[in-house]
């Protein structure tokens, strides 16, 4: 049973008809929150460009499914530096520019020291001249001298504390051109925090200026048939001890960095039958302790640098005992470097079984020169049953040697 099937409460949200008819976030977060009324159930949202001026906001035990058609875009970003200093734990900011803002619109306020998890996103409550109130504390001191902004950016889907979500079916459109950036630690197209039991099936996401889909703190998220492209960081971004992830069946193609990124204590997850294909950088990315993973059937395929990135953690914070098998990971790399894995660190524990790891271009074409680089303080990797051919230079790099 999926979420918020429980109840049997289902309505309808439409352009030019339906239960709740509008065109805009209003529209989609009126119908949420009237269902989320009842117990939980189903928005069906229909076809059309739904305007984004905040995120749909989800609530527990419902289920918004869209169709062929139904896309959220999000609206034209600004900004405005801010006339006061916004403090920790304020629910105010007071920009220098209030002409473009509006009550009821998304924001997130920050400074250059105040990035990541420290950045607020938030709704704009009430006004009074150039101050507005914000529905969330700010979580850092946001300084004048430090460069503090409010900025028109949010995420386009937004789950905060809740529990058995579904989002299926829909489009998001990131409109990347006209937006200034969001860190995925607070904001994707689609993001979850402390989302635990979310389902996200069948969407898509393009061109977000950051993460196409994060969610951190988050357990037990499945992440199943989604296509993510263009967004300028991170395509699929599961982080910050978010346990247990799935994700399936999923492509990630030509974002700005890497296709998947397993931030902060990602552990016991199955990544399976994924596409990360053409991303700037990477394709999967696992780090500070990311373990106990497993990796089964992707497609890794023709990433900037290296197709599988172990990052250079010390030995209490690397990435243990994650498996890869019969996976393809192929034409890596650029002008510059190439790998097919490249396991830094004091990393350890790793297997390898059955995957194709190689260059398939032509002598002249090939990119990814090294097909399993193994650094010096790395431990115990188990390299079983591997097709090792094709690479540029070498099929194994093994610098432990060296020590």
């Amino acid at each position: 049973m999926g979420a918020g099937e429980r109840t049997g409460v289902r309505i309808r949200v439409g352009q030019r008809e339906g239960d709740v008819v509008g065109r805009d976030h209003r529209a989609l977060q009126a119908a949420v929150d009237y269902v989320a009324s009842l117990g939980g159930g189903t928005v069906e949202v229909g076809p059309g460009v739904y305007e984004m001026g905040d995120s749909l906001h989800l609530r527990s035990r419902v289920a918004v499914v869209g169709g062929a058609g139904t896309v959220l875009r999000k609206c034209d970003g600004f900004e405005s530096r801010l006339a006061m200093d916004g403090d920790y734990g304020e629910e105010q900011v007071t920009v220098v520019d209030p002409s473009r803002f509006r009550v009821g619109m998304g924001v997130a306020v920050r400074d250059d020291r105040s990035g990541g998890f420290h950045t607020t996103v938030a709704t704009l409550l009430w006004a009074e001249g150039n101050t507005f109130g914000i529905s969330r504390p700010l979580n850092a001191d946001c300084m004048v001298h430090n460069n503090a902004v409010a900025q028109a950016v949010f995420p386009v889907i937004s789950g905060y504390y809740v529990e058995g979500v579904r989002v299926e079916g829909v489009t998001v459109q990131g409109n990347r051109q006209n937006n200034p950036a969001l860190n995925g630690c607070r904001g994707a197209g689609i993001f979850l925090y402390r989302g635990h039991g979310a389902q996200v099936r069948g969407c898509g996401v393009e061109g977000y200026n950051g993460d196409g889909i994060s969610f951190q703190q988050s357990n037990d998220v499945v992440v199943e048939g989604c296509a993510v492209s263009g967004c300028s960081a991170l395509g699929l971004h599961p982080g910050s001890g978010s346990q247990r992830p799935i994700i399936r069946s999923c492509r990630s193609f030509e974002n700005g960095q890497i296709g998947l990124f397993l931030c902060w204590r990602v552990r016991r997850g199955v990544f399976e039958g994924n596409e990360l294909r053409g991303n700037g950088k990477t394709g999967i990315s696992i780090g500070h302790k990311d373990s106990d993973n497993v990796f089964l059937r992707n497609v890794v395929v023709g990433n900037g640098v290296q197709g599988v990135l172990f990052r250079n953690e010390t030995e209490p914070m690397g990435g243990h005992r994650n498996r890869f098998e019969a996976n393809r990971i192929q034409d890596n790399g650029g002008e510059a470097e190439g790998y097919g894995v490249r396991i830094d660190g004091e990393t350890h524990d790793l297997t390898f079984v059955r995957n194709a790891i190689g260059d398939t271009r032509p002598a002249g074409a090939k990119r990814q020169r090294i097909g399993v680089y193994i650094g010096p303080s790395v431990e115990r990797v188990a390299l079983e049953g591997n097709d090792l051919s094709g690479n540029a230079e070498a099929e194994v790099k093994d610098e432990r040697s060296r020590r």
